[in-house]
């Protein structure tokens, strides 16, 4: 008997690499990891044919455009990659009776809240790159309304470009570093969200847990700002570097940001029934895994 098939898009992200990691530990399943040259998921006819080929029982859509102040420029590269795609994929899981998870941002939301956002909450991006994710979330569940949609905000890993390796590199390289302190959420660890992805699909394929499709929240516990996160990575590393904190006014970007991007997760911890790691242990867990690399 074949093993059920789960595809992997995005597969060279940090999202993607983290699953990959962690795909050693599920061998009741075959994980096809792919990228858009192997793939291209703004293709329609090449995904249906890819579908058919393959009839993966799971898709993991880890694919996104994710240059957020390139964005308010490169839009329609922008909207293909985030909005219409997942849309396509969406289509596509549907046709051929696959469970289709996709990875979404806090950056659907303004950032004007001062309780942390339900996933019933009214979204309002504030930037482009925000209304494209929206937009991805709207196509997924219209063409295919068993999809499992995951909001999530802050993402670092050990692979790819994020926070955590760019302060890290610049505290080697700068004797101080100005970091915005008036922006608060709450970090991801993507090794921690590919665990909980990983979880769902392991429990639903052993019939010990329900497929309840729609959105649901996920980061790390805790809420901490930017400046926070900066001076934890500080200690961390025993850098001598030394973080100041500064307005948002004083870091002006092309593309705007949420003040605030903090979920409620109560949701997906009573469905799924996961514990979520608080951001200081995921994050001294990552720092060591890339002083290790290096």
């Amino acid at each position: 008997m074949s093993k059920p098939h789960i595809i992997v898009t995005g597969a060279h992200g940090q999202l993607g690499n983290e699953i990959r990691v962690l795909s050693n530990n599920y061998p009741a399943f075959d994980f096809v990891f792919v990228d858009k040259d192997e793939l291209p998921i703004d293709n329609a006819v090449a995904v249906r044919n890819w579908f058919e080929r393959h009839k993966p029982a799971y898709c993991i859509n880890c694919a996104a455009y994710t240059a957020v102040d390139k964005a308010e420029t490169e839009k329609d590269i922008a909207m293909l990659v985030n909005g219409e795609a997942p849309g396509i994929l969406a289509a596509a899981c549907s046709a051929f009776n696959t469970r289709f998870i996709h990875i979404s941002t806090d950056y659907v939301f303004d950032g004007t809240a001062t309780m942390p956002y339900l996933e019933s909450d009214a979204t309002s991006p504030v930037n482009y790159y925000g209304v494209t994710k929206l937009r991805g979330e709207e196509l997924t569940l219209a063409n295919n309304p068993a999809t499992i949609i995951i909001r999530t905000a802050w993402v670092y890993s050990s692979f790819g470009h994020n926070f955590v390796k760019t302060m890290m590199r610049l505290m080697k390289e700068k004797q101080s570093l100005n970091v915005v302190n008036d922006q608060v959420g709450s970090p991801t660890y993507a090794r921690d969200l590919a665990q909980v992805i990983l979880t769902i699909v392991a429990n639903t394929e052993k019939n010990t847990a329900t497929w309840v499709p729609g959105i649901f929240h996920y980061s790390n516990e805790g809420v901490i700002s930017w400046y926070d996160f900066a001076t934890a990575i500080q200690r961390l590393t025993s850098s001598a570097c030394v973080v100041n904190g500064i307005a948002t006014s004083g870091y002006p970007t092309p593309a705007k940001r949420p003040a605030y991007s903090v979920f409620n997760k109560e949701k997906i911890k009573a469905v799924y029934h996961i514990a979520i790691p608080a951001w200081q242990e995921s994050l001294a867990a990552c720092v060591k895994a890339l002083i290790e690399q290096y």
